[in-house]
């Protein structure tokens, strides 16, 4: 299989936070809809879904080798990062906390990829 070799290691972990944090967040997500009141305002979620969007999507295309992957990572390492800085504003929330540092992870290995700086 010729192309999982053309794989870094480095993109491989890129590819397995990204899976991670989309996961993450549509857990988030669900959590805070199902948490009575509001817990969050809609701005928060928007961070939340796009968050999980473009992480899936950036996964993908590094998947496929998409020319396009190192603009996309720059993209998603943005989005992680701001969605890392929403949760950290919830510091007694262990969900918030899981999320901040499944962010993190990702926003730095896609950093990492995008060879630039948040």
């Amino acid at each position: 299989m010729q192309h999982a070799e053309t794989i870094s290691n480095e993109m491989r972990k890129a590819i397995d936070n990204c899976m991670s944090c989309s996961t993450m967040c549509e857990e988030t997500i669900a959590y805070c809809m199902d948490m009575p009141g509001t817990m969050m305002d809609a701005a928060n979620m928007r961070v939340l879904m796009d968050c999980a969007a473009v992480t899936k999507v950036c996964a993908d295309m590094m998947c496929r080798m998409s020319s396009m992957h190192r603009e996309m990572c720059g993209m998603c390492a943005r989005i992680c990062t701001m969605c890392a800085e929403m949760a950290m504003k919830m510091p007694g929330d262990a969900q918030m906390m899981k999320l901040a540092e499944a962010c993190r992870a990702c926003a730095a290995s896609c950093q990492t990829m995008a060879g630039a700086t948040v």
